[in-house]
Order: structure tokens, then sequence, then C-alpha cells
């Protein structure tokens, strides 16, 4: 199994607004960027994005650590909640703030992660980590040419 290294951010002007997501994959020597986006999204959206097309375009399982700034892609995969949102058919009690959010990208996320060994990494956005900046510059750049 190839030991993969990736990075991604999410970027949204404004809250729902024109957003971009940015993403790097790494194998030894070998760097691959992708980027893309939405008009009218949102944050959240756009980070999920860039993981789920970061582990989308690797062709064979691999075992993957995937640095990112976003707690709510982080904390989802590793304090189980994914497994209880999708158990609970991505609906919670209204008293815990209803329907989980982007139901139809955590289940496209959810064969990716079954497919590959993927260890999330938070890391704090905006700081000196120069492949979260990278990823941060591709994503609003895309989220820039959709406004």
């Amino acid at each position: 199994m190839k030991n993969i290294t990736i990075y991604t951010d999410g970027a949204c002007s404004g809250n729902p607004g024109p957003g971009g997501w940015g993403a790097i994959l790494m194998y030894g020597d070998r760097r691959r960027e992708l980027s893309g986006g939405e008009k009218n999204t949102t944050n959240n959206r756009m980070e999920l994005s860039g993981v789920i097309a970061a582990l989308s375009a690797l062709t064979e399982p691999c075992a993957v650590t995937l640095y990112t700034d976003s707690q709510y892609v982080v904390n989802a995969v590793s304090r189980g909640w994914l497994k209880s949102w999708a158990a609970a058919d991505f609906r919670r009690p209204a008293a815990r703030g209803g329907d989980v959010k982007n139901p139809d990208l955590w289940k496209r996320l959810m064969p990716l992660l079954d497919r590959h060994r993927v260890s999330f990494v938070w890391v704090k956005g905006h700081a000196d980590n120069e492949h979260n900046n990278r990823c941060d510059e591709l994503a609003v750049r895309e989220a820039r040419g959709r406004s």
C-alpha cells in the first residue's frame, strides 16, 4: 500500500457565498495540486469537497495522512460522529441542531474512507505550514474566480 500525504483547505467569501477548495497530494518526490469550487456554497462544504476530491484522485487503495485545518472534518471522522450520523440516517434530535448538514458530501466521503486507510491530522490554518498555506491560496483563487 502506497503512503500518500495530502493537504486540503476550503475557503468561502461570505458563508454562504462563492467558495473554493485546494488539495496537494504527495507521494515520494511527486506532487499534484487540485482545486475547484462552487458559486454559492459554504466553507464547510468546501473543506469536505477538498478532502473528497483528493481521496477520489487516488487510483488504488492507499495509506493516507491527510492534513487539514478543518476541525469539522477531523472531529467528524476521528471522534466517530460520522458513523453515528450515518447510523441515524443523518438525522439528529431537534434539540441537537436537527439534521446533519452536508449529508450528500458525507455520504460521498464514507466509501473513500473505507477504500483508503486515512489518518486525519489537524493543522492550524493561516500559520507557518507551507502546504496548508498553498492549499489556502488555491482555495481562495477558486473562490474569487466564482464571485
